[in-house]
């Protein structure tokens, strides 16, 4: 009887964490650049099991959400026209750093704008302030951002400083170089907020990826709503025949302790 009756628990609670992954889904079905996250599920042993280096491995009654895959199959676009508003076509992903940080990140979203950020002065600014007597001071400089602080990179790895008069004056012509940035082995990328991803040790070496940068659209969601919702539905049966199951083993188990 306890058996059935913990099996049945487990299951309960891990429907329920498949049903927070589906309704982040859900909810980023209209976010930019958002690749959606499959539930992948393992069955847990109940007995002692000792892994690689004596590592403890789970162990229990029933199944267990291993993982939340990452679903990196492509979306579609849609036409913005907008100056800062990029798209890659194919594989790779935009490269973020976080000054603070100093965190890499990357993105399918392509939403990008300018910001101004302040740069400390150079060690020849410095030399030639101090030869005229003055103090270097920082001086602003405008950089293609994500909107949230991080600054976009270029293909080598820089940061891309715009020039504000040269945007004003040709928007349509201006040239932006964006870097795309791929790893072959991308499970085990770290989803992250705003639709962001870190990679691991797992992902192996970085290089260039081979998509090609579009400017003037965004990438859509890859979340596919009609399955989103077919897959809530399974969640909800699954998760009352578990309290169904508690509730019987339970009632087995007053039963049998009630006879004399």
């Amino acid at each position: 009887m306890n058996m059935s009756f913990y099996s049945a628990a487990v299951g309960a609670i891990q429907q329920q964490q498949r049903m927070n992954v589906q309704s982040n889904n859900i909810a980023n079905v209209n976010t930019h650049g958002f690749r959606a996250e499959r539930a992948s599920f393992g069955a847990l042993m109940n007995r002692d099991v000792i892994g690689i280096d004596n590592a403890e491995l789970p162990k229990g009654t029933g199944t267990r959400m291993t993982k939340a895959t990452v679903d990196f199959n492509p979306s579609g676009f849609i036409e913005t026209g907008r100056t800062f508003d990029f798209a890659i076509n194919g594989d790779g992903f935009f490269a973020l750093y976080d000054p603070p940080s100093e965190e890499i990140s990357y993105t399918r979203d392509g939403a990008f704008t300018a910001a101004q950020y302040w740069v400390d002065p150079t060690e020849e600014e410095i030399a030639e302030a101090e030869a005229n007597g003055e103090e270097a001071q920082p001086k602003p400089e405008w950089r293609l951002s994500d909107n949230e602080g991080r600054c976009v990179l270029d293909p080598q790895g820089n940061f891309i400083v715009l020039d504000m008069d040269e945007v004003k004056e040709n928007r349509a012509g201006l040239e932006l170089r964006l870097g795309v940035f791929d790893y072959a082995i991308r499970e085990g990328l770290e989803h992250a907020d705003s639709c962001r991803f870190v990679a691991t040790d797992k992902n192996g070496q970085l290089y260039l990826g081979t998509g090609v940068v579009k400017r003037g659209l965004l990438e859509l969601s890859n979340t596919d709503l009609a399955q989103e919702f077919i897959k809530v539905i399974e969640s909800q049966r699954a998760y009352s025949f578990c309290l169904k199951m508690v509730t019987t083993s339970d009632e087995i188990e007053t039963t049998i302790n009630g006879l004399r």
